[in-house]
């Protein structure tokens, strides 16, 4: 969780330093991505980094080039709390899609942590910037879809690995796209490197390790600690403000999140 925090950290610290264009960091940070999923896979699995599909690879691509823009502009917190809230509302979606069914105390929770994004994201003098909190929405989608085609994978890593050798093709091809906003310095190209190769091929690779020895619901609710951690990070590396606004929606959006998730399950009862 302290990876998948300081992927926010790092993104927002080389964009708001304006060490490295949006477009750039996103290229240099999935090919590290790939290069060090690839390396691990090589030495844990037996298999090609060919797994993957271009499926998954398109919806890993939207995330992170939707996740670089949005931290132009939002605090670490806020885009953590935003992603994580887009990501698990997206998931519990489609199990509701897909026939699950909750029971009361959970609809309750979902419907509070919807309240809770539409709270933070309501216009007003408070609000962060709507442009670019549609953004990181639409990064948590895409980020919720991967993970729900990750669960047909057989290897993890290695599709991992394959996703991200795919994707980072498609980075550089929104970098020659943007060319005219091309601009970074040495400390935003390591930034790049250390989200890529570290915060995400290091960090996935710990939580594929760690998660077949998890519960399910242990997995998701162990991830409400991400919002906090980037929260933490912001105000003490970044030096950014926590306004009343974010604590109170933060609040509503992880409580109920971890109703959901956290309800026990009975057998012989919706």
């Amino acid at each position: 969780m302290l990876a998948f925090a300081a992927n926010s950290l790092l993104c927002r610290l080389a964009l708001k330093n304006s060490h490295i264009d949006a477009g750039s960091f996103t290229a240099i940070r999935l090919l590290s991505g790939a290069i060090a999923l690839g390396l691990i896979a090589r030495w844990r699995h037996a298999g090609s980094v060919r797994e993957g599909s271009w499926g998954s690879a398109l919806a890993l691509f939207a995330y992170a080039a939707g996740f670089s823009y949005a931290y132009l502009q939002l605090p670490a917190a806020t885009g953590a709390l935003v992603l994580f809230s887009s990501v698990q509302i997206t998931m519990i979606g489609y199990g509701l899609v897909a026939g699950e069914r909750l029971r009361a105390w959970q609809w309750f929770g979902f419907l509070l942590a919807f309240a809770g994004l539409v709270a933070l994201l309501s216009p007003n003098l408070q609000a962060p910037p709507l442009g670019s909190s549609a953004l990181m929405v639409a990064a948590g989608v895409a980020w919720g879809i991967y993970s729900l085609r990750g669960k047909r994978q057989g290897n993890a890593t290695l599709a991992t690995a394959g996703n991200f050798a795919r994707a980072a093709l498609l980075g550089f091809m929104l970098v020659a796209i943007m060319h005219e906003q091309i601009a970074f310095q040495p400390a935003g190209v390591w930034l790049a490197i250390a989200s890529g190769a570290l915060a995400s091929g290091v960090g996935y690779a710990i939580w594929y390790a760690a998660l077949p020895q998890l519960p399910a619901t242990s997995a998701a609710t162990v991830q409400l600690s991400v919002p906090v951690l980037a929260t933490i990070g912001g105000v003490a590396l970044l030096a950014e403000p926590v306004s009343a606004r974010l604590v109170l929606c933060s609040l509503l959006i992880l409580t109920g999140i971890g109703i959901v998730v956290g309800w026990p399950k009975r057998a012989g009862r919706p």
